[in-house]
């Protein structure tokens, strides 16, 4: 599929795509696709300086969400894999095409699909009225309104950090953001993004697999606004993710990895930063959670007084919006979050919408992913969790290969617990 994504202004006709989406801004052509006009206008209203290479790297996410969306894998010649061709316009292009195959093999990985991508002039850069506002923060974290955000946020307050929590706005969601902000140390900072992506003819169930790129965006964009960055420092871009979900293993053999989301797996980590690196954007992304569980992430939190009053207001479920914002209990994500709980050993008062997994039926214990959970529990324990993930962590660029299988193993120790609790079998 070939998409174009640039400025209204842009000679689309100059490109023949299948697809043109405007970025920053509408159009009046159905035929068209648009995404960050809203985000635009916030960031005016925020009088915040970011680095121009930063406006280009949230130029890419943006793109990159739209066409994640307008591609459809039903359509692919095997059904899954998708082939894109993406035009997009920066500020920088010489930088940006010298640099695109490590934007592609990220891309690749992160989606499992195919990009070929091209940069031309004319991107977006913040322009500002007014002085600017340099915030005093000394670091960044990403606040998603899930678990593991609300436990990184509320450890790195407790360890005399300052950070300053930056979010995309999802429905349902939003509200919780604001509240775990404002609660954290009597308020963070915090700011509300969200790309407003709107193609015609979009896949649906919409995908989420380039959904990380975005989230990072933010996060490095705002980093670049901080006074320290300003001042010629490093910052610190923390994204909060328990280990287990980071390596995302595919539970059976007919499993792809990329069914869930992979924002920060080692090598989509190391990518990004190759990426930043270069730009000469002085940003660096961590996740302190790499070698943690969820329910380790839990039971080591300092402030229990915080965490244990809460912890069940955060969502994790893959399926939120579809179950009317409630938590299926039995996707793989429900599924690590109730263990994680049960590990901890404090009530899990999360709703539930199947909350009995025993059942025996196709919407409990026969459910594909409780189904894989298992099959991946039994076969974890009879070949050894090395054997077991195979070639997930074989790249290069995965460092502590074996600090990070034994956090699988323990992650997956967790699940089983909790399927013994549950009596499912």
């Amino acid at each position: 599929m070939k998409i174009t994504c640039a400025l209204s202004d842009f000679d689309f006709a100059s490109t023949q795509s299948d697809l043109n989406v405007v970025l920053y801004g509408y159009s009046d052509d159905g035929t068209y696709g648009t995404v960050g006009a809203a985000l635009r206008k916030a960031i005016a209203r925020s009088k915040l300086s970011p680095a121009p290479k930063a406006c280009d790297f949230l130029s890419l996410a943006l793109a990159v969400v739209a066409a994640d969306l307008a591609g459809h894998r039903s359509r692919s010649p095997d059904g899954w894999t998708r082939e894109f061709n993406l035009t997009i316009s920066v500020v920088d292009p010489t930088f940006w095409n010298a640099n695109r195959a490590i934007v592609e093999n990220l891309l690749a990985f992160l989606t499992t699909d195919r990009w070929t991508l091209q940069f031309v002039k004319g991107g977006y850069l913040s322009t500002l009225k007014g002085k600017p506002k340099f915030p005093e923060e000394d670091c960044v974290v990403l606040l998603s309104g899930g678990l593991d955000s609300y436990v990184g946020a509320i450890d790195l307050v407790t360890g005399g950090y300052h950070p300053f929590a930056v979010s995309q706005v999802v429905r349902g969601d939003g509200e919780k953001q604001r509240w775990f902000a404002n609660q954290i140390c009597r308020g963070l900072q915090h700011i509300q993004l969200n790309h407003n992506v709107q193609v015609p003819d979009p896949e649906s169930p919409p995908s989420q697999r380039a959904r990380s790129i975005i989230f990072v965006a933010y996060g490095v964009f705002i980093a670049t606004t901080l006074a320290r960055y300003h001042a010629g420092d490093e910052v610190t871009l923390y994204v909060c993710e328990n280990g287990f979900i980071s390596i995302n293993p595919p539970l059976t053999g007919g499993r792809l990895g990329s069914l869930s989301t992979r924002t920060t797996h080692p090598v989509v980590i190391s990518l990004l930063q190759k990426l930043l690196d270069a730009s000469g954007l002085r940003v660096r992304i961590v996740n302190p959670y790499q070698f943690k569980t969820k329910g380790e992430m839990l039971q080591d939190c300092p402030n229990q007084s915080l965490l244990k009053p809460h912890a069940f207001k955060t969502t994790s479920c893959g399926r939120f919006k579809q179950f009317g914002y409630k938590h299926c209990g039995r996707c793989v994500p429900c599924l690590v979050r109730r263990a994680a709980f049960h590990s901890w050993k404090v009530k899990d008062s999360t709703k539930y919408e199947y909350e009995n997994l025993a059942q025996n039926d196709e919407n409990h214990s026969g459910f594909d992913d409780v189904r894989s959970v298992l099959i991946g529990i039994a076969e974890c324990g009879e070949l050894g969790v090395t054997r077991w993930l195979g070639a997930t962590l074989s790249s290069a660029l995965v460092k502590n290969k074996e600090q990070l299988a034994q956090t699988v193993s323990r992650g997956l120790s967790e699940m089983q617990a909790l399927m013994n609790s549950l009596g499912v079998r």
